[in-house]
């Protein structure tokens, strides 16, 4: 009975260092939901515009600017979700790699921090590209509220040079 003590004890302790990531999953997860969210609308009124370009509705000058940057935004997002599912992806292996570790008495202390640093770094590449994506759709929004077509096409043109 001895011997299992101590091994059902660094299991344990396992456990509790594995909570961390967990929690880490859980916000990932959550993230994902939203950036799929938005991708979901970007496609969403890409179709319509390209429903409107197709039918001949509004000025397709102006349509194919407003695709420019839905497609834009829309990759901006898709590498965001990308980096997020590298991040989440990470997060199991370095559990396992945690319980392996105590299982086996290995130390791979080493891979199990490199997982832990990629995965904070990819989280953190996700977020710059939501927050470019953001600032491109707030950018494009206030040509809506100009009267100018010419100046509305000048604004989407600045939009997607500046993002």
């Amino acid at each position: 009975m001895q011997i299992l003590g101590p091994h059902i004890d660094s299991i344990a302790q396992v456990i509790q260092l594995s909570v961390a990531p967990v929690f880490m999953l859980t916000g990932v997860g959550a993230a994902l939901n939203v950036l799929v969210s938005r991708l979901v609308r970007i496609v969403d009124r890409a179709r319509m515009t390209e429903t409107q370009l197709r039918e001949g509705q509004g000025d397709e000058i102006e349509l194919r600017s407003r695709l420019h940057v839905l497609a834009k935004r829309a990759r901006l997002i898709s590498r965001a979700i990308a980096l997020s599912v590298v991040s989440a992806l990470l997060v199991p292996l370095m559990i396992v790699g945690l319980f392996v570790s105590a299982l086996l008495k290995l130390d791979l202390s080493l891979p199990i921090a490199s997982a832990f640093i990629v995965s904070l770094l990819a989280l953190a590449a996700a977020l710059v590209y939501f927050l470019r994506e953001i600032f491109v759709a707030t950018a494009a929004l206030s040509f809506s509220l100009q009267s100018d077509r010419g100046a509305q096409l000048s604004q989407l043109q600045d939009v997607l040079k500046k993002s």
